[in-house]
């Protein structure tokens, strides 16, 4: 007998659904699963198998044929065990019904128990759009699936459950999103908390406010890895768009945390520099998404800049551009969003104290060289704000008088500067000014006489490339922005060349 059930599949970023079918003739037992599968899928046979002979059900006999449609596209991972199942216990007589608006997705335990699968969020989202209403899954990720409206996400203990819920035997209840309160390691910091470092508090409120990229030079114990940690609780909230693909993103590389089903603080990546390239950009047999991809809508935070691999740090540089990073396999391309704020820190050399106000460097001028030299002159244009981050001074340290600005009073100024660049960005599909392109920044950044003899002037004596020059525009239309001047003055101007001013004292030998 044959009959064919609904499943779904994930490729990339992209959800698709699968048509499991199953044939039962006679013949000599065989058991066989066609459609591409890979080894996983091929093992669903054994698993779906036992979980039959485990519960009491018949085994089919003679020759089992499993086709997953489309055949032409690689199917991986052990979610079709549950439809493989289904599709059986239909084909031998043992179950029956009009299941056509349901899908099935979910790996078997020998004893047929459901255990849980990634990437269900994209699924769920294309099984609503496929017309399919309800979507029967693991309970471990129904509340993962219950985040899309419009559609019955019913969680499923075991195949029991399962075939007794088809029969109409029971009910079982669709999951309900309930959201959860965030508990990330981060969401307790505050800015109150660093001393000083005034200038390097106003260089990242900047950089929240227009989504710019930032590099933090410092000795250590200066603060650059605490600000960094800080940056995201000045961060505008994530909108339901944003939520939605950052979600998506956690779900396929399996890292989304089974208790928060809905991903509703920005992300905040920091990768050991011992990272490798196919981590930070994604890769695998069918690649999966890297860190900057998993930094999506969120900042990644690369601490001791210098000693990532120098392969690791170019491939960043497209992505930086492009806001998404494609990695290609015999299977395919696989196109995965990454648009991140990036924050890098780094010490001025090895020993960490060139240019130490107190301290000396035990570098020689060849080893300092050597240690900036790491980092490329294109991967600095790409870096929007350069701050030094100086040693804090006693007095700063030991005032306890709460002067310190708490990063809600930021994040006051950073949503104000947000709305106004939502509004005037509404039809121009980019969110912040740092996304401008060469045609919107000569659209928006509009320059007082003053701040155009000024740029002019700092474009010819600083040697600046085409690249520095955008993003001085850039950063200087989000300090007006902080400011709610329609117009670019000189004093913006100033600023955000003082921001791009480090490369000339380090790296201009």
């Amino acid at each position: 007998m044959f009959t064919k059930q609904n499943s779904l599949g994930i490729f990339g970023m992209d959800a698709y659904t699968v048509t499991v079918e199953a044939d039962v003739s006679e013949g000599h037992f065989a058991f066989n699963i066609v459609g591409l599968p890979d080894a996983a899928v091929r093992e669903s046979g054994d698993r779906v198998l036992s979980a039959l002979r485990n519960n009491f059900f018949t085994l089919p006999g003679g020759r089992t044929t499993v086709n997953l449609a489309p055949a032409d596209r690689k199917k991986e991972g052990t979610l079709y065990d549950v439809p493989i199942l289904i599709a059986i216990l239909v084909s031998t007589g043992q179950l029956a019904g009009d299941f056509s608006d349901m899908a099935f997705i979910g790996e078997l335990s020998l004893d047929g128990a459901l255990r849980p699968i990634n990437a269900l969020l994209p699924m769920a989202i294309e099984a609503r759009q496929s017309g399919i209403k309800h979507l029967f899954v693991p309970a471990e990720n129904a509340a993962e699936g219950a985040v899309v409206q419009g559609i019955n996400v019913y969680p499923v203990e075991n195949i029991l459950q399962l075939v007794r819920a088809l029969r109409g035997e029971i009910q079982i209840p669709p999951a309900v999103y309930t959201p959860v309160a965030d508990t990330d390691s981060i969401s307790h910091l505050d800015f109150s908390e660093v001393k000083g470092q005034f200038l390097a508090k106003k260089a990242l409120e900047v950089a929240a406010a227009g989504g710019h990229n930032v590099l933090l030079i410092g000795p250590p114990g200066s603060g650059k890895s605490m600000l960094a940690k800080r940056f995201p609780t000045i961060l505008p909230e994530l909108t339901e768009k944003e939520s939605i693909e950052a979600t998506k993103i956690h779900s396929i590389a399996g890292v989304l945390a089974k208790k928060s089903p809905l991903i509703t603080k920005r992300p905040f990546r920091s990768p050991h520099h011992t990272v490798s390239s196919a981590a930070m950009s994604g890769g695998g047999a069918i690649p999966k998404p890297g860190e900057i991809s998993l930094a999506h809508n969120g900042v990644l935070f690369l601490d001791e800049l210098p000693e990532f691999k120098r392969e690791v740090m170019e491939a960043l540089r497209a992505p930086l551009e492009d806001g998404n990073v494609t990695v290609s396999r015999v299977l395919g391309s696989f196109t995965y969003p990454c648009s991140f704020t990036l924050i890098g820190a780094m010490n001025p050399c090895p020993c960490g104290f060139y240019g130490h106000p107190t301290k000396n460097c035990t570098c020689s001028p060849s080893a300092v060289s050597k240690y900036l030299g790491k980092i490329s002159g294109p991967m600095l244009d790409r870096l929007d704000i350069h701050v030094e981050v100086p040693p804090v001074k006693y007095d700063e340290l030991k005032d306890d008088a709460g002067t310190a600005e708490s990063s809600a009073e930021i994040k006051a100024r950073v949503d104000k500067a947000r709305q106004i660049q939502n509004e005037r960005y509404k039809d121009e599909n980019i969110s912040c000014n740092a996304r401008l392109t060469p045609k919107l920044l000569k659209k928006y950044c509009v320059l007082s006489d003053e701040a155009e003899q000024l740029l002019s002037a700092a474009f010819k004596n600083m040697g600046l490339s085409g690249r520095a020059y955008d993003r001085i525009l850039k950063v200087s239309r989000t300090l007006a922005d902080l400011e709610a001047k329609e117009k670019i003055e000189s004093n913006h101007i100033a600023q955000a060349i003082q921001f791009r001013s480090l490369d000339r004292k380090y790296w201009a030998k």
